[in-house]
């Protein structure tokens, strides 16, 4: 049977240092068209929402042609995932290399919780740009270079349980961007973290 492309991929056999976001590399040109998109991005997504704003108005905002535009960034769900970029990299590094219990040094279940937290930081802030992401086409979410970090960042942590990669891609699922948003008004912020954490918790308890 062909592979699903569509789904979760692990990227178990791949240390978790090389699945870090990497910082774009291009001329300086290029990087600043790039930062003017993204400044001209940002600034319409806050004014008037991410669904409302079209990649012409973006283009038009950042002086650059709507074939820049796509060829850098393909569709609004690209351009979602770059903004994204910088504030994905800095919770890559504080998992890598940051204090315990996010960082290094602390149990498995501490730093399970920790993640938890910091993940759901990270997520309720840019909600609307992960969900674009997320679920601009069939299985977008598993093609974000940071999902698989992510997901081997949990299975390391569940080592020792009876299928790491399947509990690590279970537990992401409850962080989905379109589950939150769904579960958001209903239950609220405070609930959704306690219940995330208790969830994420009991995989090693």
């Amino acid at each position: 049977m062909p592979h699903d492309r569509n789904g979760p991929q692990s990227g178990s056999a791949i240390p978790l240092e090389l699945l870090r976001t990497p910082p774009p590399r291009e001329r300086a040109d290029a990087a600043r068209n790039r930062a003017a998109i993204l400044d001209a991005a940002a600034g319409l997504f806050t004014e008037h929402g991410v669904d409302t704003v079209s990649m012409d108005q973006v283009a038009a905002a950042a002086g650059v042609g709507k074939g820049t535009l796509f060829r850098r960034f393909g569709d609004k769900a690209g351009l979602a995932a770059a903004l994204l970029d910088a504030r994905e990299r800095e919770l890559q590094e504080a998992i890598l290399q940051g204090p315990p219990p996010l960082g290094p040094g602390a149990p498995a279940a501490e730093r399970l919780a920790a993640f938890a937290d910091a993940y759901l930081d990270y997520l309720l802030e840019h909600l609307p740009l992960v969900r674009m992401s997320e679920t601009a086409a069939p299985g977008a979410r598993y093609r974000i270079g940071a999902y698989r970090f992510w997901h081997r960042h949990l299975a390391i942590l569940l080592a020792g349980t009876p299928d790491p990669d399947h509990t690590a891609h279970a537990l992401l699922a409850s962080v989905a961007a379109e589950h939150i948003t769904a579960l958001l008004p209903e239950l609220g912020e405070q609930r959704i973290r306690s219940g995330v954490t208790h969830l994420w918790r009991q995989t090693i308890a």
